[in-house]
């Protein structure tokens, strides 16, 4: 379990700098959409550091997929709630969506996660099919 915890920090703080660069991104696009005008000092430092702390979770979670005790369905079921309540979280705390706009990004939170999923899950597992084949 030691491995695995040294893992999710290591994974984390490789994208936790993409933080920032995500935050300026989305305060861009609410300003673009007249959403904002100015940020407070306390938005810019709560922003910066939601989102950075965003980042270092969804990529330290991906570490589910290593723990070879786990379903592979059970993993991704891990890892799509654990990025849900991030996102999610912190989207929230930040303001970038209000609450009663919840079960619109739960929908696409939803459709955007099976379709990504499914897309790196079953070109795998036709490589594996056909080397298994190959074997037999």
């Amino acid at each position: 379990m030691k491995k695995y915890i040294r893992e999710f920090v290591k994974r984390g703080f490789m994208f936790a700098w993409a933080g920032p660069a995500i935050t300026a991104i989305i305060w861009y696009i609410l300003w673009r959409a007249g959403k904002i005008e100015s940020l407070t000092p306390s938005e810019v430092l709560i922003g910066v550091l939601s989102t950075s702390a965003l980042a270092f979770i969804a990529a330290g979670v991906s570490i589910v997929h290593q723990i070879e005790e786990l379903p592979k369905s059970f993993a991704a079921l891990i890892q799509g709630s654990v990025l849900y309540i991030d996102y999610l979280g912190f989207y929230l705390l930040n303001g970038w969506i209000s609450f009663n706009k919840v079960w619109i990004f739960t929908v696409i939170f939803v459709v955007a996660f099976v379709l990504i999923w499914a897309a790196v899950y079953i070109p795998i597992r036709v490589k594996v099919s056909k080397m298994n084949k190959k074997l037999s």
